[in-house]
């Protein structure tokens, strides 16, 4: 029992002596702490915030490496080919801009022919109107002309009968003065008896006095030789040729067709149709 006892108070003041351990051991904390702290206070000035112990976050976990991937195999043939498909792309790119601007410009052309061709008609119809008018004024100019030559023989020259003849101081060949002659609305002369022959005579002798001309007359034997015709194609029934012991004509056989007059005498010639002369033409009194 006393054993016992005596085994209660030695764990008592065990623990009475461990108590007042820890106490000291806490006060002594509390004093250096305090020193700390004061310490700290002479090294700062007023108004420094003590400093503040932060928490220390956690590190983050490392992510996981990607495997590296594995290289590309050389593509220069496929970027050659890319290349050229792209410049082949833009070439017909710029071969059909080109199409459609010559398409456009055949349009255009196109247009502006069919206005000049609906241009060129209406022309055409003022022209076909414009040849009309001159055809008639040509027509009248004709008309009026023959009437002026008809005129002008009846007045200036030598009216035998229902006849008037008007000799013209020209030079022409046969072809030409028989063409005159039906411009000015008449013909050639053409004496078809002796009372006409002798007045065409007289006439000529005194237009042309005191020189000796020949002059043509509107007879020739040009369709056969021979066969004298006038220029109405009716044949000659009474004739004057020269008749002398040296010449008589007519004597130029198939060269000289062509019959003319001396204004001498009146006596008849043959002569090369080609010769120029003066030429008498006939109108309707």
């Amino acid at each position: 029992m006393v054993l016992a006892v005596l085994l209660v108070v030695l764990v008592g003041l065990t623990c009475v002596s461990c108590t007042d351990n820890v106490g000291n051991s806490t006060t002594l904390t509390q004093d250096q702490t305090v020193s700390d702290v004061q310490n700290d206070a002479g090294h700062r000035g007023r108004g420094d915030t003590p400093d503040i112990e932060e928490e220390e976050e956690p590190e983050p976990e490392p992510e996981p490496v990607p495997e590296p991937l594995p290289e590309p195999e050389p593509t220069v043939a496929m970027s050659d080919l890319e290349n050229t498909y792209n410049y082949v792309l833009s070439r017909l790119a710029s071969m059909d801009q080109a199409i459609h601007k010559l398409n456009v410009g055949h349009y255009t052309l196109d247009v502006k022919v069919i206005q000049l061709l609906e241009r060129l008609i209406r022309l055409e119809n003022k022209v076909t109107t414009v040849e009309e008018s001159i055809e008639q004024v040509s027509t009248y100019c004709k008309d009026n002309r023959k009437e002026i030559g008809r005129l002008e023989g009846c007045v200036k020259g030598k009216k035998v009968g229902n006849k008037c003849f008007l000799v013209y101081r020209i030079y022409e060949t046969y072809a030409g003065a028989s063409q005159n002659c039906q411009e000015r609305g008449g013909r050639m002369a053409m004496p078809r008896d002796r009372r006409e022959q002798e007045a065409l005579a007289d006439y000529v002798k005194s237009a042309f006095h005191p020189g000796n001309w020949p002059v043509w007359l509107g007879i020739n034997d040009l369709r056969s030789e021979g066969l004298y015709l006038f220029e109405d194609t009716t044949r000659v029934t009474y004739f004057q040729w020269r008749k002398h012991f040296l010449s008589s004509q007519p004597d130029g056989g198939k060269r000289e067709n062509c019959v003319a007059m001396s204004s001498d005498d009146g006596d008849w010639w043959d002569n090369y149709c080609d010769r120029r002369m003066y030429y008498l033409c006939e109108f309707d009194a």
